[in-house]
């Protein structure tokens, strides 16, 4: 089990982004700490997203990259939501986005051939 740079970028930063999502999501809205974790959490997913790309686990690309592309997508329409004053657009994209990374998680940790699920079941 190799844990190359692109693996290692992807999960320093979507670890942290998927806690700080669940705690964004569960605090009240609009708050000074929310806007705080929301700008950190922006940048988490943009990179998470990005390095998906480079993480081909049988040297091609894989329908949970779909996924990567769907999050990018959100998330900068999340935030161009929220800067026109939308927070109800801005919702459904961040919770779209959440809920994208968690099941390209789910699937990442369920899938043989893939770190996580090497990692997870020590194959």
């Amino acid at each position: 089990m190799q844990l190359d740079l692109p693996i290692t970028i992807h999960l320093v930063t979507v670890l942290p982004a998927l806690a700080i999502g669940a705690a964004n999501l569960a605090r009240k809205k609009g708050t000074s700490s929310h806007k705080f974790l929301g700008r950190i959490w922006v940048p988490l997913m943009l990179v998470a997203s990005f390095t998906s790309f480079f993480i081909k686990s049988d040297g091609t690309f894989s329908w949970i990259h779909l996924l990567s592309i769907v999050t990018i997508v959100s998330v900068v329409l999340s935030y161009i939501a929220i800067r026109r004053g939308d927070t109800e657009a801005h919702r459904g994209y961040i919770i779209g986005a959440y809920i994208g990374t968690l099941i390209a998680g789910f699937f990442a940790a369920m899938l043989p051939g893939r770190f996580v699920y090497q990692f997870l079941f020590g194959v």
